[in-house]
């Protein structure tokens, strides 16, 4: 079973994020380097494409990962332990981009982007005119796109949102049946729209509008909402029946075939996106031991998933990706692991070390014994 395999201490899960990160930066080397779309959409007939796989990965890990310190601290522990990994590390990479930014563009148009960004939901994707000219711009018409991958962040703040209030609920400890029941409402939302396709299993899914207004938020899209939700709840439904879940190489291999299947043919939601998640879970606890001492006490997926965008473009404004591919890659993933390290360092650790903080209580004044009493005390002391 996977609670046989799976230890907390030792595992693979921070290698695995690291490539997930990675992963997102050279996907995206294609459309802001070459102003081509990123590899995999041929492959799979739209239904994804490297970035978009990765991102998938990142939320069954997110999923698996954050519901055992849901279940370990309470809610509102884990909501500040969850704050705490998320804002300071993206205050500091925006106004590390406004800063930047400032110097090409007006500094008020560059705070502004740090301001309206600083919640994690993305309203203001660009600063005036930068990176317009860019391979990146050219391809979106001229638009300023400062970063892109910011995107993401909004839906698993909301999920972070749903897990809090399960917690609080005692869901999490004591009733997890009903994450298994959200899990299969999101995944009869999947089928449904796959069955709506046939025969064009390819076909992407119809869009459901916004799910919102949210306050202090925002409105965020409802297909991605419940698509990545599912992915997040496969995850967290996985770390609360990891007893029951058989841990197999023979079911690694058929998930791996499984999964390129539905990749080539179609289906991927449906039946690909259980066999990822089944197949990273797995990775986890039988990957090589040297891969679970990276990322267990420095963390830089995170960093590299948030600066890699802004980093690749302007990379790409100052000509690197003339230089061909692999060498605009290389220098995407050199340039990017130092911000991350910077930010691992100087900042995120820095404020993870406040996780155990508890804002101090007033203390009530205690009431002084009646004169009585304390004249009795002070005989009894004589005595």
């Amino acid at each position: 079973m996977l609670a046989d395999r799976y230890s907390p201490r030792s595992n693979a899960l921070g290698f695995l994020r690291l490539c997930l990160a990675l992963a997102v930066l050279v996907g995206h080397s294609w459309p802001l380097g070459l102003g081509r779309a990123t590899p995999g959409l041929g492959f799979t007939g739209g239904q994804a494409d490297l970035g978009a796989l990765a991102v998938d990965g990142f939320f069954v890990l997110s999923g698996f990962l954050v519901t055992a310190s849901a279940g370990r601290l309470g809610a509102v522990r884990f909501a500040w332990h969850r704050c705490l990994r998320i804002f300071p590390g993206l205050w500091a990479c925006l106004l590390v981009t406004a800063a930047c930014a400032g110097c090409f563009a007006t500094f008020p148009a560059a705070l502004a982007f740090a301001r309206r960004n600083a919640l994690g939901q993305p309203h203001q994707w660009g600063i005036g005119t930068l990176f317009t000219d860019t391979p990146y711009g050219r391809l979106t018409g001229g638009v300023s796109v400062v970063n892109g991958s910011l995107w993401s962040l909004s839906f698993e703040l909301f999920w972070y949102g749903v897990l809090t209030a399960l917690t609080a609920c005692g869901v999490v400890r004591r009733s997890p049946r009903l994450v298994l029941l959200l899990t299969a409402g999101a995944y009869s939302v999947l089928l449904s729209d796959l069955l709506h396709q046939l025969p064009e299993t390819h076909t992407v899914p119809h869009p459901r509008g916004s799910f919102g207004p949210i306050p202090f938020f925002g409105s965020l899209d409802t297909q991605l909402l419940i698509y990545l939700g599912f992915l997040f709840l496969l995850g967290a439904s996985a770390q609360l029946y990891q007893d029951r879940i058989p841990a197999h190489p023979a079911l690694a291999a058929a998930a791996a075939a499984l999964l390129l299947a539905t990749l080539r043919f179609g289906a991927f939601p449906v039946l690909g996106y259980p066999a990822l998640a089944y197949l990273l879970l797995w990775a986890a606890c039988s990957l090589p031991s040297w891969t679970h001492r990276i990322g267990r006490t420095h963390d830089y997926s995170y960093g590299i998933y948030i600066y890699a965008f802004p980093t690749q473009q302007t990379l790409a404004a100052l000509g690197v990706h003339q230089w061909g591919l692999p060498a605009y890659v290389t220098a995407s993933a050199l340039a990017t692991a130092l911000l991350a390290a910077a930010s691992w360092h100087l900042v995120e650790r820095p404020a993870l070390r406040l996780k155990h903080w508890t804002p101090p209580h007033p203390r009530r004044p205690v009431a002084a014994p009646p004169i009585r009493q304390v004249t009795r005390d002070v005989v009894t002391a004589d005595r």
